[in-house]
């Protein structure tokens, strides 16, 4: 008999329905690094499938993942809206977390980011990672970050999340990053 459901070990993957393939494409190759790891195409037991793409993230020394996303069109989805916000937006998802290996590589990829001239909507010290929001071009939020250790927030998760610093979103400034009086999250003593 089950005592209650199993605890997962986390997501597998997430699909995306998209406007345009090559325009999505473009953007979560050569904007967020993912790398096609494949594509649907037709068999005589699917002999027209969907217009579907799968990517993958690097999992370790460049070994990739059958698929950490996957992109699939619908030229029938609405516009998205003129500007990305956390709150209020009118699409299923706020945003998509993505994490990059560290500190370093997630610098790297901001400045990048920046020379491509991509809009920073959204910079942010949170109390167990340091993330930068963007978005894609359906209007799905895409925040890229980097972990902070575990030790930094795992005293007081609810304390790690409820802790935001705004941070810039432009010019040189958007490009640095804090690491030094990063809070460290406790549970308060108990008497």
């Amino acid at each position: 008999m089950a005592n209650g459901p199993v605890t997962p070990v986390g997501l597998n993957h997430l699909v995306l329905n998209v406007r345009n393939m090559d325009e999505s494409h473009r953007f979560w190759t050569e904007i967020v690094g993912f790398k096609q790891v494949g594509q649907l195409h037709a068999t005589p037991q699917r002999p027209n499938p969907p217009n579907m793409r799968f990517y993958s993230g690097d999992h370790g020394d460049g070994a990739m993942s059958h698929h950490d996303l996957a992109l699939i069109e619908n030229p029938n989805l609405p516009a998205p809206p003129a500007e990305w916000s956390m709150n209020g937006m009118m699409c299923a998802i706020s945003h998509i977390a993505i994490a990059l290996p560290n500190r370093e590589a997630w610098l790297q990829h901001l400045a990048y980011l920046q020379e491509k001239g991509v809009k920073f909507n959204r910079r942010v010290e949170h109390g167990m990672t340091h993330s930068l929001y963007i978005n894609d071009p359906n209007g799905y939020g895409v925040e890229l970050l980097y972990e902070l250790p575990r030790e930094v927030w795992e005293g007081d998760i609810d304390g790690a999340l409820n802790f935001a610093v705004q941070v810039p979103t432009e010019g040189a400034e958007a490009l640095q990053d804090r690491t030094e009086d990063v809070p460290v999250f406790k549970q308060p003593a108990t008497a």
